[in-house]
């Protein structure tokens, strides 16, 4: 069930990672084309986290290649990533707890340093799009509700207007509630024009938003397709959607 997009935005070929002696990334291939959502899925130690923190420059590969628009990632600083345009929210949103939200979101904007007013509309940006950051703008960002900080640590990846966001379990904690809202905020960040690939644990509510998907399981992609295909497959639905599809047009 391979599907790619068209003119591919992000492109990853055969990427091998290890972590030791041990690999990690068996040769895994996936592609994000403008403006898409794509879904990563999978069990732990899948090795979905180690694909974006690869993709975003925080790990060197073993083989394969990255490409981003076309330009070679593989060998590039964390930092050279993000001022190409690829955003990323880790795992557990790592936002700085004793920085109030507006220092958090500053830090996210630290490329435009020596752009005031490019800094400026960034903030205004994140607040239009996350209102509730802005009532707390003073408030420490570690006094913040679970769902806040993950607003702010998507709202700081948004700072220099990224083209492909990485998002890595953003619903990890939350309750049912704040996982809508969160799942809301991912979809307009599409609608907008920026690509996502979401690593998430909540397949159904990835499935929904993504257009497509891939499963990958013991570092390799075992399976790959349109949201509504995997949502329909046998395998999928007994491993991730509690052994029943998605009504139809929900996927």
């Amino acid at each position: 069930m391979e599907l790619g997009a068209g003119n591919p935005l992000l492109d990853v070929r055969d990427l091998r990672v290890n972590y030791g002696n041990i690999e990690a990334l068996h040769g895994i291939s996936l592609d994000v084309g403008p403006g898409e959502i794509v879904a990563l899925l999978g069990a732990n130690g899948a090795g979905k986290t180690t694909t974006l923190r690869t993709i975003s420059g925080l790990l060197r590969p073993r083989g394969g290649t990255i490409a981003f628009e076309g330009q070679a990632l593989v060998g590039l600083p964390s930092h050279r990533v993000v001022a190409l345009g690829i955003g990323h929210v880790p795992e557990g949103r790592r936002i700085f707890g004793g920085l109030t939200v507006e220092e958090n979101l500053r830090l996210g904007g630290y490329l435009l340093r020596r752009d005031a007013a490019a800094l400026d509309q960034g903030i205004a940006q994140a607040y239009e799009t996350f209102s509730r950051l802005h009532e707390r703008k003073d408030q420490l960002a570690g006094t913040l509700s679970g769902g806040e900080q993950q607003m702010l640590a998507i709202a700081r990846a948004l700072m220099l207007k990224p083209k492909l966001v990485l998002l890595d379990e953003p619903s990890m904690g939350l309750a049912p509630k704040l996982v809508r809202g969160i799942f809301e905020v991912i979809a307009r960040i599409s609608s907008a024009g920026t690509a996502v690939l979401l690593v998430e644990q909540n397949a159904r509510q990835a499935l929904r938003i993504a257009s497509r998907a891939y499963v990958l399981e013991g570092g390799r992609v075992a399976l790959s397709g349109s949201s509504s295909e995997l949502a329909g497959d046998n395998r999928v639905r007994a491993t991730y959607l509690g052994g029943s599809a998605l009504p139809p047009g929900q996927a």
